[in-house]
């Protein structure tokens, strides 16, 4: 129980760290990304309107069809290209990158490199 609660917290000092830096508008808003045990979400944010612009994740409808499971790298890469496509329909071209406090690895990075491959310049 320590352990886990001390790793949660190193988390959260990591993403506070970050957040300070990081801040979304509507011509760039902030990718900003959660990794759950068993799905993720990824949203694009404006911060000065305090608004979600796009949200993807892996228990939506059009996601489910691709793939059983929404843990997995290629769930990743797959909600990478999904958020991509769906910005580019929104004229959104540049993003921040708001990786939530997590290390830059493994479904991270696959999602990240997804978008950059699909489109988005951050």
């Amino acid at each position: 129980m320590v352990i886990k609660n001390k790793r949660k917290t190193g988390r959260h000092r990591r993403h506070a760290r970050i957040r300070k830096k990081i801040f979304g508008d509507k011509s760039k808003p902030r990718l900003s990304v959660f990794k759950g045990l068993k799905n993720m979400r990824a949203q694009l944010i404006d911060d000065i309107e305090q608004k979600t612009i796009l949200i993807v994740t892996t228990t939506s409808k059009e996601f489910k069809h691709q793939l059983k499971s929404g843990s997995s790298i290629k769930a990743a890469e797959k909600l990478g290209e999904i958020l991509a496509k769906k910005a580019k329909e929104k004229g959104i071209e540049q993003i921040r990158f708001d990786r939530g406090g997590n290390m830059y690895h493994g479904k991270i990075k696959a999602l990240a490199e997804s978008a950059r491959k699909n489109g988005l310049k951050f």
